[in-house]
């Protein structure tokens, strides 16, 4: 057997290798605007050469300094860099497993208490402090109620056990044992007895077990004088399925009440909270800032960052200074680190802030129809499209669109909203899947209310326009867009 022998060897090849100047940028690239500014914050505390100057810059152009061009820095002094801030709003729950839907905003009829609205109380701290939640709101009121100390210890449970709607989750019968485990010799009815009164605190409706006991409890506070209290009620304690399904003639033939009466029973009942909890917020209100602006200019839409919002990022220059003197010391190499780390940073930002902004003109230039018309004009667009249009990868343009956002005459959309597949038409061409929805949407908003459009005719709709499209297309489309099928839609 041969013995195996080391040796040295010399290969030549290419391969492609990530600077972290090139991983800088393509971090930055992809960081939102409030990431960013994050992300710039700290860069200046932890580089002395790096600075921010008062003032702001609008436009398409960076600010290049007169200076010297023999200076190695000079276009780097006075260059801005823009850093826009954006964020997300919170998505609204719902609540599981109910058929029924109500308008969250609306409010019990008028003639019953009223609880506070907290989205118009304005307070000199609220941006700065913590949201009053359900929880506070509720343990707030039962230390105010003549609880005993084995209630208290009841009611805290009851309290903790319900959701952000608003609804308990827990039933009584394990409320109780874990009570008793905890050493509190109690009862079902003695926990019903709690569960009653907490039941009645603000907001009204809190602490029900399921949909029809909320409304309930909304209709128990009402003044007896209400026109049709009990006829509402029966229809809540009855017909809460059938009213949830839209089936108003099975309702109108058990209850022996003709359609005028019907339909003001109906109104009464959306006047009420189906989320009682929903009024308190858990989080901090955040509101999206545009990264881009569009003008028009000559009767051409233009993409601007967002200048109003842009800090402008520069070279210290007393720091600048101790490196020109060129002394060979430990804190003069530090120095010069330093200044070469916040030219790789500012150049970064700049490079950032120009790519987005090329990318929002192209798809400007796209989709110039929308601009003037809406959604039903928007063409179909892909990232390929664009990419090939700018010499820049694919992955380039998804991160330079990711959680970035342009202000237009339509509203604020995030870039990715001006991308979507095609669909084709009779005649030979495409058309826009968001354009698309857009059109069932209007078609819906104007049907008929008592002869709501099936997908079906919809799709037949969109026939006689040219757009071939399936019926299943159609259904996606329309659950998309949070609209429910025609026999939800449904009037009286």
């Amino acid at each position: 057997m041969a013995a195996m022998k080391q040796s040295l060897e010399l290969r030549l090849g290419q391969r492609l290798a990530m600077t972290p100047q090139l991983q800088q940028a393509i971090r930055l690239l992809q960081l939102s605007a409030l990431d960013l500014r994050t992300e710039v914050n700290e860069a200046l505390e932890s580089n002395p050469l790096l600075e921010e100057t008062g003032a702001t810059q609008t436009g398409t152009e960076p600010a290049v300094s007169t200076a010297n061009n023999n200076e190695p820095d000079a276009l780097l002094e006075d260059k801005a860099t823009d850093v826009q801030m954006a964020s997300d709003a919170p998505a609204d729950p719902g609540v599981a497993a109910q058929e029924w839907e109500g308008p969250s905003d609306s409010l019990i009829a008028p003639g019953t208490r009223q609880h506070t609205d907290r989205s118009t109380v304005f307070e000199l701290d609220a941006r700065n402090s913590s949201p009053t939640t359900l929880k506070d709101h509720l343990l707030w009121q039962m230390h105010m109620s003549a609880y005993t100390a084995p209630q208290q210890q009841i009611a805290s449970y009851i309290i903790d056990s319900i959701n952000m709607d608003g609804y308990l989750d827990c039933d009584l019968a394990t409320l109780t044992g874990l009570l008793r485990e905890d050493g509190l010799q109690t009862s079902s009815d003695q926990v019903l007895q709690v569960l009653k009164s907490i039941q009645q605190f603000d907001p009204p409706g809190v602490a029900a077990r399921d949909l029809r006991e909320c409304l309930l409890l909304q209709l128990e506070i009402l003044s007896p004088n209400t026109p049709r209290l009990e006829l509402c009620q029966q229809l809540i304690a009855d017909f809460l399925t059938e009213l949830g399904a839209r089936q108003y003639h099975k309702i109108k033939k058990k209850l022996q009440i003709k359609t005028d009466v019907l339909q003001l029973l109906v109104e009464q009942i959306q006047s009420l909270q189906p989320r009682p909890g929903s009024v308190f917020s858990n989080t901090n209100t955040q509101y999206i800032i545009p990264d881009v602006t569009t003008r028009k200019r000559n009767g051409v839409w233009r993409a601007e960052l967002n200048g109003e919002i842009a800090p402008r990022l520069r070279i210290h220059q007393q720091y600048k200074e101790l490196i020109r003197r060129g002394e060979n010391s430990d804190t003069n190499h530090y120095l010069q680190q330093q200044l070469q780390e916040a030219r790789w940073f500012i150049k970064s930002v700049e490079n950032r802030n120009d790519t987005l902004l090329r990318v929002s003109q192209k798809i400007i230039d796209h989709q110039q129809d929308f601009f003037e018309h809406g959604e039903e004009a928007m063409h179909p667009l892909v990232l390929r499209t664009v990419a090939e249009a700018l010499d820049l990868h694919e992955s380039t343009i998804s991160r330079a669109t990711t959680q970035k956002y342009m202000l237009t005459s339509q509203g604020i959309f995030e870039l990715k909203f001006f991308f979507s597949s095609h669909v084709s038409t009779s005649e030979g061409g495409t058309r826009s899947a968001t354009a698309i929805r857009a059109q069932i949407r209007r078609m819906i908003s104007s049907e008929a209310s008592n002869h709501p459009l099936s997908d079906h005719k919809i799709t037949q709709l969109l026939a006689e326009q040219g757009v071939q499209i399936a019926r299943r297309t159609v259904a996606k489309y329309r659950e998309s867009m949070n609209i429910p099928p025609s026999n939800q839609r449904t009037t009286l």
